[in-house]
């Protein structure tokens, strides 16, 4: 198992939104994600940058890679109002490097 992390950009004022739509999010994408090997998956959220942090636990694929996917096409498109996207609708997202780990 390997972990990734990466940066997203929210729209400001879109905590909430964002909040309620991932409480809810939808079981066949939770499925897709743990079927290619997604363990933990966590995202945070710097408040005073709107900036997003996620950082997946993988045996397989990053979510980032299972964009052509039905269900992750409609999951891009259904976030692309609150937050910064590429024409295609996916997030745009930057890789982040790992410089330090302690377990």
């Amino acid at each position: 198992m390997h972990k990734v992390a990466f940066r997203m950009q929210l729209k400001p004022g879109m905590k909430e939104e964002y909040e309620r739509r991932h409480a809810a999010i939808w079981p066949e994408l939770v499925q897709l994600l743990k079927e290619n090997g997604i363990a933990d998956y966590t995202i945070f959220l710097d408040e005073e940058t709107d900036t997003l942090f996620a950082v997946q636990c993988l045996t397989g694929k990053s979510s980032q890679e299972l964009g052509k996917t039905d269900v992750v096409q409609r999951w891009w498109k259904y976030m692309a109002d609150i937050m910064e996207t590429n024409t295609d609708f996916s997030p745009v997202s930057t890789p982040l490097t790992k410089v330090f780990h302690l377990d």
